[in-house]
């Protein structure tokens, strides 16, 4: 008789009240590491110089500039469980990422260890759009790092980033890098309509161009303090007019009120238990792009693209 075999599922489950201090310790630490990307790469437009990208080993800068003339990244290794600098030369610099790191020593331990590579970078030691406003070298508060919901939570970055990669592959209009977001904390991947967004007066510079054209924007993240569970979400902008009575699937997906706008939810835990959460999560992403830029008046047949179409199948996910 043979053994049974137990074959553990992809998608793990990844509470976010079991995990959170985690997760607020771990995004402040990758907004430090954020700091020092947009610090030392050259400007792009819609902010997209200064996010992270999932790697098979974690979320990595992917390479950087010094001013004497060294490129170098950084890596988050959540495999080990270590943050690692790595230049162009062979040098490696590396240290643990363990439960009682805070953020302060997190924060010093990555500058000496780039002074020792002779890469000096400054940044601005400040959260950027979190709860916590302690400077990083003063936050000995946030220290706590849960090691098997971390390596959960990367292998839930990783999958997704496969299928919004498969999904970006459908258009052929300017698309967005998938990339992880610093500031949210979540991976995203925007695709354009072509326009230019109407010109609002009140909006702050970091909005003005992230949003400086129409789009629509998808993505994960793992919850946060008014979002109590991790979701996928989707949003259009500029938002069209009645775009919360267009149709979502899969039918756990819902529209929400966020922001003062209208934001497509779809929990992460209804993909994750899904019979093919591939199909349930691309169902959902192509079901708001099609409400997004239906209303919106976007030349789709333009824009989609006819080299790699969406599969067919998707139709009847988009049935019900």
């Amino acid at each position: 008789m043979s053994a049974a075999i137990d074959v553990q599922p992809r998608l793990p489950a990844l509470p976010l009240e079991e995990w959170e201090p985690t997760k607020d310790t771990l995004h402040l630490w990758a907004q430090i590491v954020g700091k020092v990307r947009m610090a030392s790469t050259t400007p792009r437009n819609h902010w997209w110089h200064v996010p992270l990208y999932v790697d098979v080993r974690g979320l990595t800068t992917r390479r950087m500039h010094s001013p004497r003339g060294v490129t170098f990244q950084i890596d988050f290794d959540f495999v080990e469980h270590r943050l690692v600098v790595k230049t162009n030369q062979g040098a490696v610099e590396s240290f643990e990422l363990r439960h009682g790191l805070s953020v302060a020593a997190f924060d010093e331990t990555l500058h000496t260890a780039l002074r020792r590579l002779e890469i000096d970078v400054a940044i601005r030691e400040t959260p950027f759009h979190v709860q916590s406003t302690t400077p990083f070298p003063a936050d000995v508060e946030h220290a706590t790092y849960d090691r098997d919901a971390v390596e959960r939570f990367w292998r839930i970055l990783d999958w997704t980033d496969e299928v919004l990669e498969e999904f970006a592959g459908w258009y052929c209009g300017k698309t967005s890098p998938v990339h992880l977001f610093w500031h949210g904390f979540d991976l995203a991947v925007t695709r354009f309509g072509g326009g230019r967004a109407p010109a609002l007066p009140d909006i702050d510079s970091v909005n003005r161009e992230a949003y400086s054209h129409e789009v629509v924007s998808f993505g994960f993240w793992a919850g946060d303090p008014s979002v109590r569970e991790a979701t996928y979400y989707s949003y259009t902008a500029p938002e069209p007019s009645a775009l919360r009575a267009q149709a979502l699937r899969p039918d756990d997906a819902r529209w929400v009120e966020y922001g003062g706008g209208s934001l497509a939810m779809l929990p992460y835990d209804v993909v994750r238990t899904a019979r093919d959460p591939r199909a349930a999560l691309l169902a959902f992403l192509e079901s708001a792009y099609q409400a997004g830029a239906g209303l919106a008046g976007w030349d789709r047949a333009e824009l989609e693209s006819a080299w790699c179409p969406a599969p067919p199948e998707l139709s009847d996910l988009l049935a019900g």
